[in-house]
């Protein structure tokens, strides 16, 4: 779960035992590194980015005090505009390309997707219709949590990706 969020994880027993809920989160200090990337280069862009943010937590002793995300500033299209990183117990000082960042606080609408990040686009449109159809506002920005951290050897079916729209006020 991200951190500074008021909401609970829902029971992770069966696929569709998730449902879309609203929370109120805090604004979460993190390190990140910025790009705009093509879908075809995402994994690139992940692999790296979380590689080298790591990295410059680790020499500059900054504690990671969550999970990787990443905030899309905008829904993605082709491309992506997006912040990847972790959120951390201070400010990081830039470095290979790590700036601090900040997760946005406020009223969220939240669901955890169960399975392969290559169904997300299907969880974040199940997102959305439950926005609009509860007559709200969705913002321009959204994140995903990597609550379940990917290994080469897992089933994709074990991972769990809480996804995250902050609602325009």
């Amino acid at each position: 779960m991200s951190a500074g969020s008021s909401g609970s994880l829902h029971d992770m027993s069966e696929i569709n035992a998730t449902e879309p809920d609203l929370v109120d989160v805090t604004a979460a200090t993190t390190a990140v590194i910025r790009g705009v990337v093509g879908m075809a280069d995402m994994v690139s862009f992940f692999d790296g980015s979380f590689g080298t943010v790591a990295s410059v937590l680790a020499e500059q002793e900054v504690p990671v005090a969550g999970a990787a995300f990443a905030l899309f500033h905008g829904r993605p299209t082709d491309r992506a505009d997006l912040e990847v990183g972790f959120v951390t117990d201070g400010a990081v000082r830039p470095q290979d390309d790590v700036r601090s960042g900040e997760l946005p606080g406020g009223r969220v609408a939240r669901l955890v997707h169960v399975g392969g990040y290559d169904q997300l686009g299907s969880s974040w449109d199940r997102l959305g219709s439950w926005i609009a159809g509860r007559g709200l506002t969705p913002g321009g920005e959204l994140w995903e949590v990597y609550v379940t951290e990917p290994s080469p050897d897992m089933d994709p079916a074990d991972l769990r990706t809480e996804l995250n729209w902050l609602l325009a006020t």
